[in-house]
């Protein structure tokens, strides 16, 4: 799944292709918004929150959702779309761009006013200009039994952290991944995962630390690096793999 900065990225790559234009074409695939015609309408700006993402006219914000396998691409009028026809959502052309979102699981269209209800259960978004350390640190003090590498995915404690992220987080702060929250230092692990996921949005790629090196050496110590399955007992398919070192990241005695 796209991660917070992947969507911070592509709402930045959607604004200048965008913002300030007045759209010449709008294509909704969804069954819910298909006879939808924003046509004549302008473009004011473009933001995301966390995994969200927002384009936004004067009166309505267009609210999209990458969920597993989405993407946005952007082309020349009348070019040649890279990705399949038939998995493209949504459609929003100018006289210079028609950005296309592909396999987007979620597309909604809503009141401007009424944006703020699709972000208002999340935690601070760790790429927002109002991020909020200390509230990220309190709701995740409010689950004091979770494991860390559960609670760091939790969109409700801090928003913009997906798979990758939190296992290059945990790894950084050599804390094991299923270490109940009341056990970590929160404060320096939260400044951690700004530091990260800033990195990841402003200076890609982020070359991963441990995500994805199973078996192959800890940049550490040398010890080979594992994965385990994590998840909520509550949801037992619902599990995902978490990368670290066990040495460098030894669980609680």
């Amino acid at each position: 799944m796209p991660e917070g900065d992947t969507v911070y990225r592509t709402a930045a790559r959607l604004r200048t292709a965008l913002a300030g234009n007045t759209l010449t074409r709008s294509d909704f695939r969804v069954p819910r918004y298909a006879t939808l015609d924003l046509r004549d309408r302008a473009i004011d700006s473009v933001g995301s929150y966390g995994k969200h993402l927002f384009v936004r006219t004067e009166t309505l914000s267009i609210h999209t959702h990458l969920k597993m396998e989405g993407s946005w691409r952007i082309y020349r009028p009348g070019a040649r779309w890279t990705e399949p026809g038939f998995t493209a959502r949504l459609v929003l052309a100018t006289a210079d761009a028609e950005a296309v979102g592909f396999s987007l699981g979620l597309v909604e269209v809503l009141p401007r006013a009424d944006e703020h209800t699709t972000t208002d259960h999340l935690g601070p978004d760790l790429l927002g200009p109002n991020w909020d350390a200390a509230e990220a640190i309190r709701r995740l003090s409010a689950h004091p039994e979770q494991p860390i590498g559960l609670a760091l995915l939790d969109q409700t404690n801090l928003a913009g952290i997906g798979n990758i992220h939190r296992s290059e987080i945990c790894f950084l702060r050599r804390v094991h991944p299923a270490t109940p929250v009341a056990a970590v230092d929160l404060p320096p692990l939260v400044d951690e995962a700004h530091a990260v996921l800033t990195e990841a949005a402003h200076h890609p790629p982020r070359r991963p630390l441990v995500y994805g090196r199973q078996r192959r050496p800890c940049h550490r110590c040398g010890t080979a690096v594992v994965v385990h399955l994590l998840g909520d007992p509550a949801t037992p398919n619902r599990e995902r793999g978490i990368y670290f070192c066990p040495r460098c990241q030894p669980p609680l005695a």
